[in-house]
């Protein structure tokens, strides 16, 4: 009876304990000779060479550079793998700060947010002269004028307060900008840069970093400031 219940107890502790199992790795398939299989190679090499006609010194030497150079290359090329998903990272990341910021583009629009100096830029490709400043609402209504006075060539920097003729404060939001002054004695219209909030950004392989704003996307290199 006895040995009936030590039995018992035995295979139940043995049930109890962990079940070590041998689990075999996988070795991953390689198409890249090692430098081991090179030298496995050179050894099957020199064990078949015909004795009376040994393999050259020379030609020896020559194959283990040129396959040392070839792996020096292959590791090169990973290395610059490396550098490269490194050098995305870092631009993804310095991309991120732009967020929230404004970006100086090409616009016929301008936006006040209610407290701060709405600002842009007349681009004059001549000199210009009574170069005058039209804001108008989504309605079209002139709600102001600002007279830049006479300007030389280049792009010139300009402030709006956001209020009307009448030292009125106007309703925050977007408005319509143009500029005309005389060049050359005729009346032209002049084109325009004001700052946009930067919404968000991407990164793109070909054409690096997108800044995307609510004029539309444009390329990090073809933003002329950021404020």
């Amino acid at each position: 009876m006895s040995n009936d219940i030590s039995s018992a107890s035995s295979s139940y502790m043995d049930s109890l304990r962990w079940n070590e199992t041998n689990t075999p790795t996988a070795k991953e398939d390689s198409n890249t000779l090692s430098q081991e299989d090179f030298f496995s190679l050179l050894t099957q090499q020199l064990s078949f060479q015909d004795p009376s006609n040994p393999a050259d010194n020379d030609q020896m030497i020559a194959q283990m550079t040129n396959f040392t150079m070839a792996e020096g290359i292959s590791n090169l090329n990973t290395k610059f793998e490396s550098l490269t998903a490194s050098m995305t990272s870092n631009s993804a990341l310095q991309a991120s700060t732009l967020v929230g910021k404004q970006a100086l583009l090409e616009s016929e629009t301008i936006d006040f947010d209610g407290e701060n100096l709405a600002k842009g830029s007349v681009v004059a490709e001549t000199a210009v002269e009574s170069l005058t400043l039209r804001i108008t609402d989504s309605t079209g209504q002139l709600v102001r004028t600002i007279d830049l006075g006479s300007k030389s060539a280049g792009a010139h920097r300009f402030e709006w307060d956001g209020k009307d003729g009448e030292g009125n404060v106007l309703p925050e939001g977007e408005y319509n900008i143009s500029a005309e002054g005389f060049v050359n004695g005729d009346y032209s219209s002049m084109p325009l840069a004001t700052f946009k909030n930067i919404e968000s950004v991407n990164i793109n392989g070909s054409s690096g970093i997108i800044v995307n704003t609510k004029e539309g996307a444009v390329r990090l290199t073809d933003i002329a400031e950021i404020a």
